[in-house]
């Protein structure tokens, strides 16, 4: 048998050397990380739609048996953690929590949908009576068309409607609580099914 030899002098500095080098580069690409993300610009403006918290969290699943607060909220997001943002939000602090939608969205996408540059309360004024009563309510009703659908319980959930066009929109009061908006070709709501104590919550009715 060989006897075993020492690496030499020469190759342990190049060894040395590379990595030192191989460790410079990961520090300069995580520092490159932290500077775009900290570069990233932080949206402020108004809630798109109707939101629902418990505490100080705020999910996008939107469990409509919660409290709700009103589209139009000023919000401001002030940073980003993982699958979450902070958030300034009429003067509160809150949390916005991407639970289920991770696989389909960044965390930054989905939230970029919830704070809008518009103040949606000015739309919601031009809508007929009825349908700003059904918004207000946080309530859906047949005639409904997509924009107010959202503005009222808010996106559905991107993990079960994988897209806004889909003849079928599956909704939730609660997290058994299951409902469906079915569409027309004219992107209105035809129909709405569920559970009768459900659709008892979530039914707007003059």
């Amino acid at each position: 048998m060989k006897p075993i030899t020492a690496i030499q002098p020469s190759l342990a500095g190049t060894l040395r050397a590379s990595l030192i080098a191989v460790a410079a580069v990961l520090a300069l690409g995580a520092c490159k990380t932290t500077e775009t993300t900290l570069a990233s610009p932080l949206q402020q403006g108004y809630t798109c739609c109707n939101l629902r918290y418990d505490g100080d969290w705020i999910s996008d699943s939107n469990y409509a048996n919660l409290p709700m607060i009103p589209a139009g909220t000023p919000i401001k997001v002030l940073s980003y953690g993982r699958d979450r943002a902070h958030v300034d939000l009429g003067g509160k602090p809150f949390r916005l929590g991407h639970d289920y939608g991770r696989a389909e969205e960044s965390t930054e996408r989905w939230v970029s949908k919830l704070v809008v540059t518009a103040d949606p309360k000015l739309q919601l004024a031009a809508y007929p009576r009825q349908i700003q009563a059904a918004i207000r309510a946080g309530q859906v009703m047949k005639g409904m068309t997509r924009e107010q659908v959202i503005m009222s319980v808010g996106y559905p959930l991107t993990s079960e409607n994988r897209s806004l066009d889909a003849p079928v929109w599956r909704l939730w009061w609660s997290s058994f609580g299951e409902y469906q908006v079915e569409w027309d070709k004219q992107g209105r709501v035809k129909d709405i099914t569920g559970h009768p104590e459900t659709l008892k919550m979530m039914v707007y009715k003059p």
